[in-house]
């Protein structure tokens, strides 16, 4: 290729220069989309407009500049190595950017809290450090929920096109779902990003007009259907849904299901083929998931607590559904249920949704080939003549698939140890350690104890303790296997 150098064996030398030049026409967009929350504190005459123009000049301009100088160096075809850096540099050097309005803004932030809020919004994990979020500008508000909705609809297209290219934790049995993609990533990912942002914004709107009919103020409903969509839990008040009860629950609950639902049945949807959708295995035990866990919590509060038999179902689906989809919205202290329900709620979040959904954690779909595997492992001990191949959906499969699925799950649990460890190191207690790295590598939002739990925020966490955060909410994103392959030396002689 044109301009790459070449190794002492003769291999062409890694080339950065396309990652970069992707890396900054994204930074550049995120700076021109710091004009939209500029453009309401000018419309609501809030001299806070100041702070999102200074914003955009620097984003844009280091964008702008990123991509000339790396220009010249653009292919039509990443490499596997050119695709790991890509994925991971844009989910880092966005939240360093979209950091600015918190820093420059009212909040005035230092920067340690700006990034950790830009990178819970980016990566969808709704944990916050702010609170008095009904003082803040309307213009930062909604670039909260920007952040948001702009990370979901970035993880669907990652989650479609990247991870099953890269072979990342199972995600390549995906590639038969009509989406294969080798040797043409960028061009297909432009392609299903069409096919996947109509259907994202039309369950925006739907869900903003839902929202406003149900009672919540127009600024507000936007911003929840975007956060909801996203499955990401930003709110505009610091009682999040709280503040609404009643019939917008129910409505928020119906909008994060489907925002959790994987996304590559709606395309197959709009060509005509519905039949996908309604046999989906995966979905189908997602929702099973979320119907015995709610009729649990129910049942429980009724005949422990003693609570009314639909506030107790209300508020129980509600929450089961915000904490295993990865919203992250609370609209009550669940943790006052009994420790019962706190430790359940612990392991609700590390579920998750459905693969090629805005949804978080370790999702569904690999609880499903774990359990294949050992169903398949135990027939053959008892018959060890037969011939027993694991299968999901009626297909068989491969031995790459479960052994990457087997290596998520070993790799999640030992990540999970390691920055709970960290975070003891930083003075937190145990339940606070080990529940806040769970919910930012889960990218869930909310943690137990009276510190990070439903009820509480993450501004009381000492600056060591936010880095690290900030840390798992970017690898747990990535589904984990993408940014550590960056840290192998044989993944850079490659």
């Amino acid at each position: 290729m044109t301009g790459q150098g070449h190794r002492a064996n003769g291999a062409p030398m890694f080339d950065p220069r396309p990652v970069g030049y992707v890396i900054g026409l994204l930074v550049l967009v995120l700076g021109l989309t710091m004009l939209v929350p500029m453009a309401l504190d000018l419309y609501l005459g809030d001299p806070h407009w100041q702070a999102f123009f200074d914003s955009a000049v620097l984003t844009s301009l280091a964008g702008a500049l990123l991509a000339l100088a790396c220009a010249s160096g653009v292919e039509k075809r990443l490499t596997i190595q050119q695709t790991f850096l890509l994925t991971t540099g844009v989910w880092l050097a966005l939240p360093v950017f979209g950091a600015l309005p918190f820093v420059f803004g009212a909040t005035e932030a230092r920067y340690v809290d700006a990034f950790f809020e830009a990178m819970s919004g980016l990566t969808t994990t709704g944990a916050t450090v702010f609170t008095g979020l009904e003082t803040l500008p309307e213009g930062l508000l909604l670039w909260r929920g920007l952040t948001q909705w702009f990370g979901g609809i970035g993880i669907i297209v990652v989650a479609m096109v990247f991870l099953p290219e890269l072979r990342v934790g199972g995600m390549q049995i995906f590639r038969s779902e009509g989406f294969e993609t080798m040797g043409k990533i960028l061009p297909r990912a432009a392609e299903i990003a069409k096919q996947i942002s109509v259907i994202y914004v039309a369950l925006t709107v739907a869900a903003a007009i839902v929202y406003a009919a149900l009672g919540m103020a127009p600024f507000d409903a936007v911003v929840h259907a975007m956060t909801t969509v996203s499955t990401g839990g930003f709110s505009t008040i610091d009682a999040s849904f709280g503040a609404f009860q009643g019939p917008l629950e129910y409505a928020a609950v119906v909008f994060m299901i489907l925002a959790s639902l994987p996304f590559v049945r709606y395309v197959q949807m709009l060509a005509g083929a519905a039949r996908p959708f309604f046999a989906d295995t995966q979905a189908r035990a997602y929702l099973a998931t979320i119907l015995i866990l709610t009729l649990f919590f129910a049942i429980y509060r009724f005949a422990i607590n003693g609570d009314g038999l639909e506030t107790g179902l209300r508020e129980a689906l509600f929450n089961v559904t915000s904490i295993i989809s990865g919203t992250g919205y609370s609209s009550t202290d669940y943790q006052r249920w009994g420790a019962e329900a706190v430790v359940l709620f612990f392991f609700i979040g590390l579920i998750g949704g459905c693969a090629g959904s805005t949804s978080c954690s370790i999702k569904v779909f690999r609880y499903q080939l774990l359990m294949t595997s050992i169903s398949t492992q135990l027939k053959r001990l008892y018959a060890p003549h037969g011939i027993f191949e694991p299968r999901y959906e009626g297909r068989k499969v491969s031995e790459e698939v479960l052994s990457s699925v087997m290596a998520f799950f070993v790799m999640f649990f030992v990540t999970l140890g390691v920055f709970a460890i960290l975070l003891g190191l930083t003075g937190l207690d145990f339940m606070t350690s080990v529940s806040g790295a769970a919910a930012a590598l889960g990218n869930i939002g909310p943690g137990l104890g009276p510190v990070i739990g439903p009820a509480g925020t993450y501004a009381a966490l000492d600056d060591s303790a936010k880095w690290i955060l900030s840390a798992a909410m970017l690898i747990g994103r990535l589904e984990l296997m993408a940014v550590f392959v960056l840290f192998t030396t044989r993944f850079w002689q490659a």
